[in-house]
């Protein structure tokens, strides 16, 4: 996630000095690549080995991108191995800080703003800072900002490191339709709604508008009859889907104006979101409060009082979905994930709970 920037990236979470949080939804909307596409392999190809320790995810719980690696991390149980760093879902135009932590700097890190780490690898990058990104400890530089990349490297060169009974997040005789699933996911779908929330004009939003909600009826189709998006177990494809599902009630049913229906009234989608939810790995890494003071305060052209909603009631999100009837497992012959780090567990103030009586 990152802001608009003199490169032409546009995202919602970073921030340019140039531009800062007002030009949302002034200009159009593209998503760049990412510039550090650098990878950690088990081979060390790029000169980045996988390696326990050496590494730290900057992610915010309030990215959809960063939130697919925090909850790969966790599947897969590299708690241990790679190191979590969670910035403040405020941030000014210097973009993603340190201000949760005590004097505002990373204890690991040692530094204040995410874009230290990218100067510390290439002096005066002209492009946003964005999350997910992995910082190399020793020298104190990002390593990668490919959120595409990323996760399935987590799933395929950090092997060696999964704990055990960890999943297969990409078992390689299903990639082929796995990536052909992720591609309208991402074109209509996880890119779809930032497309509406901060088109420029009637056309561009309508356009967008209409994409996001006929890949959502193609995808309720899709899982009306399965339980998961390919096979059946859980995969990359449903960490994609799920990232922004989680959040369309809470922000992009009204701030992004992606109102043809809310997730909780498309029975299929709520209930598949509502599952995944309830999986271990899913619903204990998303920080509701976090998301919500992200998306309504710093995109201030889009919500200029800074106002944040208390609804949606997230109360339903730990109701029974009965999608179990529909067979699948999960984790496949895999397990379920041990418990939350202590250091890493959601606030009360972040967790879905119901709204409090007379809200």
């Amino acid at each position: 996630m990152s802001h608009p920037s003199s490169d032409g990236a546009t995202g919602d979470g970073g921030a340019d000095a140039a531009t800062g949080n007002t030009a949302y939804g002034s200009k159009p909307f593209k998503r760049s690549r990412s510039h550090f596409a650098d990878r950690i392999t088990a081979d060390g190809r790029d000169g980045w080995p996988v390696e326990a320790g050496r590494y730290r995810l900057v992610a915010s719980r309030a990215c959809p991108w960063a939130s697919r690696a925090i909850i790969s991390r966790r599947l897969l149980g590299l708690e241990d191995a790679l190191s979590l760093a969670v910035t403040d879902p405020i941030q000014d135009d210097r973009s993603w800080r340190f201000t949760l932590d005590p004097g505002g700097r990373d204890p690991v890190l040692g530094i204040r703003f995410l874009s230290e780490a990218y100067d510390a690898r290439e002096k005066d990058y002209p492009g946003g800072v964005s999350v997910p990104a992995v910082v190399d400890i020793p020298s104190g530089q990002l390593v990668t900002n490919d959120f595409q990349q990323l996760t399935l490297d987590l799933a395929t060169q950090w092997t060696a490191l999964h704990r055990p009974g960890a999943p297969d997040l990409y078992p390689e005789p299903l990639r082929e339709e796995i990536d052909i699933v992720m591609a309208g996911v991402y074109r209509d779908v996880n890119n779809g709604v930032y497309r509406a929330g901060f088109a420029t004009g009637q056309g561009e939003y309508e356009a967008a508008f209409h994409d996001l909600f006929r890949r959502l009826d193609l995808l309720s189709e899709r899982l009306a009859e399965r339980r998961y998006l390919v096979g059946d177990t859980v995969t990359e494809a449903d960490i994609r889907l799920f990232t922004t599902l989680v959040r369309f009630d809470a922000v992009y049913h009204g701030h992004f104006k992606c109102n043809a229906f809310k997730l909780a009234e498309d029975p299929v989608l709520w209930a598949y979101a509502k599952d995944l939810f309830q999986t271990p790995g899913f619903g204990d890494t998303v920080d509701f409060h976090h998301i919500k003071q992200h998306y309504y305060r710093v995109h201030s052209h889009l919500n200029p009082t800074g106002i944040v909603p208390l609804g949606p009631d997230l109360g339903g999100w730990l109701l029974p979905h009965h999608r179990e009837e529909l067979g699948g497992r999960p984790f496949g012959d895999g397990t379920p994930p041990g418990p939350v780090p202590q250091a890493e567990e959601i606030p009360p103030s972040g967790r879905a709970e119901p709204l409090p009586t007379g809200s």
